[in-house]
């Protein structure tokens, strides 16, 4: 595979980049890869078990420590915010400065630790970490091939074609989909699918790595079971 390390964006917040992120590790693991997660930034904590933590990270750090049981949160992500809103917004209300350089720097030690990285973005792709930088900076500076997550829903041809330019716009390769189900299917789901399949492999050569079907207990979990990611897996094409 050319490949091993990958960006993960999306059309939108909760569209799946966790699962489809944490579901990759797993699949690159099982290709020989010693991967491992990043986050340079989250949004919303809870509190489990006198314990705060979020979600997002929480995924990809399970999988991690498959290769490296010392790893914590800490280290695949260094700005996890209490509040679930855009992050330069939940930034300025606790104080904190998210500091590009900061993130590129502890991404650039975990390439530098393990063979291949997943890095996933926060929303979508040009959401902003200050007043003059957003994710989308972030992803020109670690310049990794992209993988565009899109929620299969109304509207998403039009979403996903708007992320697409934007990735194109920065210099950077979309080089693959993948197309996921937060909603049960309906009349227009394969049609959608298969419209963004030759539209994005026309215009950028985005090839397209499986759609993963609805799934209630997905929907209703935030902390996947390494079953469920290992299920997952299998519907990504990755070679």
């Amino acid at each position: 595979m050319k490949f091993s390390s990958f960006f993960i964006t999306g059309t939108d917040t909760e569209v799946g980049k966790t699962l489809i992120a944490s579901s990759l590790i797993l699949k690159l693991q099982e290709l020989g890869f010693k991967t491992v997660g990043y986050k340079p930034v989250a949004a919303g904590m809870h509190e489990s078990n006198g314990h705060w933590i979020n979600d997002d990270v929480e995924n990809l750090l399970k999988v991690s420590q498959r290769v490296d049981p010392e790893l914590q949160a800490k280290d695949i992500c260094p700005y996890i915010l209490k509040e679930p809103a855009a992050p330069h917004l939940v930034a300025e209300i606790e104080g904190a400065r998210l500091d590009m350089q900061s993130m590129l720097h502890q991404y650039q030690a975990l390439q530098n630790k393990f063979n291949s990285v997943v890095v996933e973005g926060a929303g979508g792709f040009l959401v902003p970490i200050d007043e003059n930088q957003n994710l989308g900076d972030f992803a020109q500076g670690i310049h990794l091939p992209v993988i565009l997550v899109v929620n299969i829903k109304l509207g998403c041809i039009n979403h996903a074609l708007l992320t697409a330019e934007a990735i194109e716009n920065r210099g950077l390769s979309l080089f693959a989909w993948v197309a996921n189900s937060t909603h049960p299917e309906n009349e227009y789901t394969l049609s959608n699918i298969e419209t963004l399949q030759a539209k994005l492999l026309k215009k950028f050569n985005a090839h397209f790595l499986g759609h993963i079907p609805f799934s209630k207990e997905i929907a209703q979990k935030d902390i996947y079971s390494i079953d469920k990611l290992i299920s997952t897996s299998k519907y990504l094409l990755l070679k």
